[in-house]
């Protein structure tokens, strides 16, 4: 038998691997934090000592969220950290529950396939213009987010994988200070 993470039977391969992924998501998310910080410190510094306000500082400190939030979200955050509505779901079963994730899992997958195509041509579309002050163009500094779609839509099919492999998503205990109340 094949070791658990996050409650999900993993081969010891893949499961490095995700690993691997998490801790270099997690090192990218730091320093782009840094970045950001940077950027936010400068953008105090000469505003009101220098009484000289830069726009690039906003605009890098837009694109760091940016980046941190969609790449934070695929690759570093764990399922059992996002946010969840969970009412119906925290009050059934193994069973109720390996239902209501099916049901999510499936619809997330199916919406973000759907979407894709729409959102590859939009991306590419978008190298025509660039950002205002430090001239990226758009189609690069837009291309997290088919990074992070495609990551979402291979999350919840590894999500299918371990629901008709029979494990239920985790149960939810109110508890616990990552509960989300």
């Amino acid at each position: 038998r094949w070791p658990e993470v996050e409650g999900k039977t993993m081969h010891p391969a893949v499961q490095r691997a995700v690993e691997w992924t998490r801790r270099r998501a997690e090192n990218i998310v730091a320093a782009l934090l840094g970045v950001m910080f940077i950027a936010f410190i400068v953008q105090i510094v000469f505003r009101y000592f220098f009484n000289f306000p830069v726009g690039w500082t906003t605009e890098l400190s837009v694109i760091t969220w940016l980046y941190m939030v969609l790449l934070g979200s695929a690759f570093w955050l764990k399922e059992s950290e996002e946010i969840r509505f969970d009412l119906v779901s925290g009050s059934l079963g193994p069973r109720g529950r390996r239902a209501v994730g099916m049901l999510v899992a499936a619809a997330t997958v199916v919406l973000f396939a759907m979407s894709l195509p729409a959102t590859i041509k939009y991306v590419a579309f978008m190298k025509v213009e660039s950002t205002s002050y430090l001239k990226i163009r758009l189609d690069l500094l837009y291309s997290v987010y088919v990074v992070f779609a495609v990551a979402v839509i291979i999350r919840y099919l590894w999500a299918i994988v371990g629901i008709v492999r029979g494990e239920a998503p985790e149960e939810i205990d109110i508890t616990k200070a990552s509960s989300g109340l």
